[in-house]
């Protein structure tokens, strides 16, 4: 399986919930208000024998008139209508913002029409009703009644080789993925595994839903991973999005 990390740059998030751009080049975390957590935003697309995939979607921003996510496909060579299956660990806004886009008359369509989207159904059902400033209803609303889209029960398999579990740690109703094939195991836990640094060591987040059962999938994901020789996805990692490197 290919695996490309399709990030959309670094970011501070505090109490406000904004993601502010952050230029490490001139930019100092200190002179953030105090809390501020550095973060890539960082969708990723994988290519197995069977699909592209698409695992979450970002912010998504527009760069002169395009979705960034479809710029980042682009620039590795795939074309945004080759993408079959998205699969959604939540809908928080930095990584649902490029569910859909919204045309020239403020009409939303979902980013990749050819592509099965893969979302929780208590998940949707519970951004929906809950909204800002966490969750951006009118940008992933079109997910619901939609033809394209497979609400998803508490685990399961997708195609045969994509499994899925709730896992609510960070949110409710959050899920992770196991993509396999061929012998290779790719893991994304989303929020709940988002960066190497949290896998080593305990963390107890205050943004997290339930930090403690965050902390301890992280735990038992990272032993288990271990021994499996998974590969990672880390979807909020500034230096390492996928681990062990190749």
């Amino acid at each position: 399986m290919k695996i490309i990390p399709l990030s959309e740059g670094s970011f501070t998030i505090d109490n406000t919930k904004l993601f502010v751009p952050y230029n490490p080049q001139v930019d100092e975390l200190n002179e953030r208000p105090v809390g501020s957590l550095l973060v890539e935003v960082q969708p990723f697309a994988v290519v197995t024998s069977k699909d592209v995939l698409v695992l979450d979607t970002g912010l998504g921003f527009n760069i002169d008139g395009q979705q960034q996510i479809y710029k980042n496909l682009l620039a590795n060579g795939i074309d945004p209508k080759q993408v079959t299956k998205v699969l959604l660990t939540h809908l928080h806004k930095d990584h649902a913002g490029g569910v859909a886009f919204k045309d020239n008359l403020g009409q939303y369509h979902l980013s990749f029409p050819a592509a099965t989207y893969y979302v929780q159904q208590k998940e949707l059902d519970y951004a929906l009703e809950t909204g800002s400033p966490s969750f951006i209803t009118e940008e992933f609303a079109i997910l619901r009644n939609n033809p394209n889209v497979k609400l998803l029960p508490s685990e399961g398999v997708i195609d045969g080789y994509i499994r899925y579990q709730h896992t609510g740690g960070h949110s409710p109703f959050h899920q992770a993925f196991w993509i396999e094939e061929d012998g290779e195991t790719i893991f994304f836990g989303g929020d709940e595994a988002p960066q190497l640094g949290q896998m080593k060591r305990k963390v107890i987040a205050k943004y997290d839903y339930d930090g403690r059962k965050s902390n301890d999938l992280r735990q038992q994901w990272w032993e288990q991973g271990s021994k499996e020789n998974w590969t990672f996805l880390f979807y909020h990692d500034v230096k390492k999005p996928i681990w062990p490197e190749s």
